[in-house]
């Protein structure tokens, strides 16, 4: 889901900036709400301002995506706030019931997970920039989690994680390919170059929440694949439901919060974030001589760049910690740091165009 979450967009249509509000943190637990639906929205750029209004209104926080295909994304609150976003969402004149069977899912967190609410209008909720792919209006065979096993455990059927590497590399189904992939507009080349309807019959896909691989399996079906699924309410779902001792999920599951992954029951995974190039940790990884905590990891050892401003958005982070401002959280403390790193690259570029 969103992810995340998850960047990438462009097409005809050029994002309004950003409707955000940062929103103060109550001191209790916290409901996450993670929701899709593919429906034709063509008012979304008019829904917009409401919605952020009503999200703000409420003390939530998250990103949620408004595009012409649907709604995509994930926010977090008080439950009543989130009870009230879901009633607002379902029921209220301003989708007027075309989110009907969204696909939902619930889970709690300790402490907010984001900083501030943003709903942002995109061309795509998931950019795969492939106009033949509509899920409103054909997608494959959605598969309960309670039968994915079952399946997957064919040995006619090739089963595809349509999850980028950064994902894939913290866990995935057993026996599942790879298909390398460093976002999911790339995805189409990996079935241009792998995939042939003549040979591969039976397709099953997955990921985090079920909208990539429901967008994916529209493409494929667009491609001439025949027997294309997917599983509904992707990995988030199967951990929620299937048993870990039946579980053929091995590892945890990236999610595009400061949760960093979540495990079987959505427990709070192990992974952390490496703050210098993004990519999640598990613990071998920090256990790697080539970890620096907020400065590098095995992933992006070598780029003295990034580690560079990597290092000093960490000194910044420990020098607000040694002046008593750790309530803010790391999280906001980064972000803050990073704000400020970006402001002085905007300033050198600056300088350096107009030759001082």
């Amino acid at each position: 889901m969103t992810t995340a979450a998850a960047g990438d967009m462009s097409g005809p249509m050029s994002p309004d900036p950003e409707i955000a509000a940062t929103l103060p943190q109550a001191d209790q637990p916290y409901k996450v709400m993670a929701i899709y639906k593919f429906a034709a929205l063509p008012d979304a750029g008019a829904i917009r301002p409401a919605l952020a209004q009503f999200c703000c209104s409420q003390g939530i926080r998250g990103t949620l995506i408004l595009a012409p295909e649907g709604l995509n994304g994930t926010v977090a609150g008080t439950p009543s706030a989130i009870d009230a976003l879901a009633e607002w969402l379902f029921e209220g004149p301003d989708f007027a019931g075309r989110l009907e069977g969204a696909e939902v899912k619930y889970s709690h967190a300790a402490e907010m997970p984001f900083l501030r609410m943003k709903v942002r209008l995109k061309p795509e909720i998931v950019t795969l920039r492939a106009p033949e792919a509509n899920p409103a209006e054909r997608v494959g065979t959605y598969v309960d989690p309670r039968d994915w096993n079952r399946l997957i455990e064919r040995n006619d059927v090739v089963l595809v994680d349509t999850r980028n590497r950064y994902e894939v590399g913290i866990g995935t189904f057993q026996r599942a390919v790879d298909p390398g992939t460093d976002s999911f507009v790339e995805f189409k080349d990996y079935v241009a170059e792998k995939l042939d309807p003549a040979q591969h019959k039976k397709v099953a896909m997955f990921c985090t929440g079920g909208i990539r691989c429901e967008k994916a399996s529209s493409y494929l079906l667009s491609q001439g694949f025949e027997e294309v699924y997917h599983l509904k309410g992707g990995i988030l779902a199967y951990l929620e439901q299937v048993p870990e001792n039946e579980s053929r999920f091995a590892g945890e599951c990236f999610v595009f919060d400061e949760r960093v992954s979540v495990g079987h029951g959505l427990k709070l995974g192990d992974a952390t974030l490496c703050r210098a190039c993004r990519n999640p940790l598990t613990a071998a990884d920090r256990a790697d001589a080539r970890y620096v905590e907020g400065v590098s990891c095995p992933h992006c050892h070598g780029d003295a760049a990034r580690h560079a401003a990597a290092a000093e958005r960490q000194r910044q982070i420990d020098l607000a910690r040694q002046r008593g401002r750790a309530h803010l959280g790391d999280a906001a403390i980064t972000d803050a740091a990073e704000a400020r790193a970006r402001k002085r690259d905007r300033a050198d570029a600056s300088r350096r165009a107009n030759g001082s």
